[in-house]
């Protein structure tokens, strides 16, 4: 699963940290995420997409992999 996440955090300005700390997660977390190395789950995928005020599906870009979730 790909994310927006770095492109979204990078036009914001803001630090991996700052946006870790805004969503209640670890700067890990936000690494992993941006890295494709971690899926997130839907109430953390629902914060991002909300601190950014995009919907999920412009955050998190679904593939046919991803519908045997």
């Amino acid at each position: 699963m790909q994310t927006k996440i770095a492109e979204y955090r990078k036009k914001r300005g803001v630090t991996q940290e700052e946006l870790a700390d805004a969503v209640n997660v670890t700067r890990q977390t936000i690494i992993s995420l941006e890295g494709g190395r971690y899926k997130a789950s839907l109430v953390l995928a629902h914060k991002l997409a909300q601190y950014f005020d995009v919907t999920i599906e412009e955050l998190i870009v679904f593939d046919k992999a991803d519908e045997n979730l």
